[in-house]
C-alpha cells in the first residue's frame, strides 16, 4: 500500500512518515463494475485514491440525461472538492471495470495538509489540471458543433499506436454521445460516415483514426 500512494501524483515528494501516516488511516475499499460509488449532491467528506480499474464522473439532469465529464484511471484522486470545502458532492461517480480504491478521510487529510507544503503543492496543481480540463470541455461544448465535438473527443482520447491514433479506452455511440452532448443517433450518423469515407474504423469498441480528420463535416 504504501509503495502505491509514493506513485500517486497528489502524494508526490511527501516524507516517509507523511505516507506512513496516511498508509495506516487509509481504507482499502473494492467496488465492483458499474457500481455508483458517489451521487452529485451526496454529502460526504473522504477523499478516493485509484488503485486500479477505470472510473466515470458525469452529471445528470432529472430527465435522466447523462453528460460525462472525465475518466479516472489507477493513480487518480477524486472527491478534492468536497473534501476541502465542505460542500456537496458536485458530480456523480461510477465504476466502469471493478475498482480497488484507498479512502482517507477529511480529518486525517486536513491535518497532513497543514503541515505539508508539498501536499498543499501538489493538491493545487491537481485542481488547476482538473480546471483546464473542464475549461477545453466547456469550450468544445459551446464553440463547436456536434461533428466538432466528436472529432474533438476521438482525437482527446486516442495515442498513438503503430503509426495511428486508437482510442485509449473502449466507447460505445452512447459513450460518445454521452461526452458531446448529442443524441446517440446523430453520433452514430457521423462515425457511419467516418468509416465510410475511410477515416476510421472500430475494432472492439476502440475506434482508429485512419486519416485525419475532416475540419468540417
Amino acid at each position: 500500500m504504501m509503495s502505491a500512494l509514493s506513485q500517486v501524483p497528489l502524494f508526490a515528494g511527501l516524507a516517509a512518515a507523511d505516507i506512513e501516516l496516511l498508509e495506516s488511516s487509509a481504507k482499502p475499499r473494492v467496488f465492483p463494475k458499474h457500481t455508483v460509488i458517489m451521487t452529485e449532491g451526496d454529502e460526504t467528506d473522504s477523499l478516493y485514491v485509484v488503485l486500479s480499474g477505470r472510473l466515470r464522473v458525469y452529471c445528470c439532469n432529472d430527465d435522466g440525461k447523462e453528460i460525462t465529464l472525465r475518466d479516472l484511471h489507477e493513480g487518480d484522486c477524486f472527491g478534492e472538492l468536497a473534501l476541502l470545502g465542505g460542500s456537496e458532492r458536485s458530480a456523480s461517480v461510477i465504476t466502469v471495470d471493478a475498482v480497488r480504491c484507498l479512502v482517507i478521510s477529511s480529518p486525517v487529510f486536513r491535518e497532513l495538509i497543514s503541515s505539508s507544503p508539498e501536499l498543499a503543492l501538489n493538491l493545487i496543481r491537481s485542481l488547476a489540471s482538473l480546471i483546464r480540463h473542464l475549461t477545453e470541455n466547456v469550450k468544445s461544448l459551446a464553440l463547436l458543433d456536434v461533428y466538432g465535438r466528436v472529432a474533438h473527443t476521438l482525437l482527446e482520447l486516442s495515442d498513438l499506436q503503430g503509426g495511428q491514433r486508437v482510442t485509449s479506452i473502449p466507447m460505445t455511440q452512447q459513450d460518445i454521445a454521452s461526452r458531446v452532448g448529442a443524441s446517440r443517433e446523430m453520433v452514430a450518423k457521423i462515425l457511419k460516415d467516418l468509416e465510410t469515407g475511410g477515416y476510421i474504423s472500430t475494432n472492439k469498441k476502440r475506434i482508429v483514426i485512419r486519416e485525419k480528420l475532416p475540419a468540417k463535416y
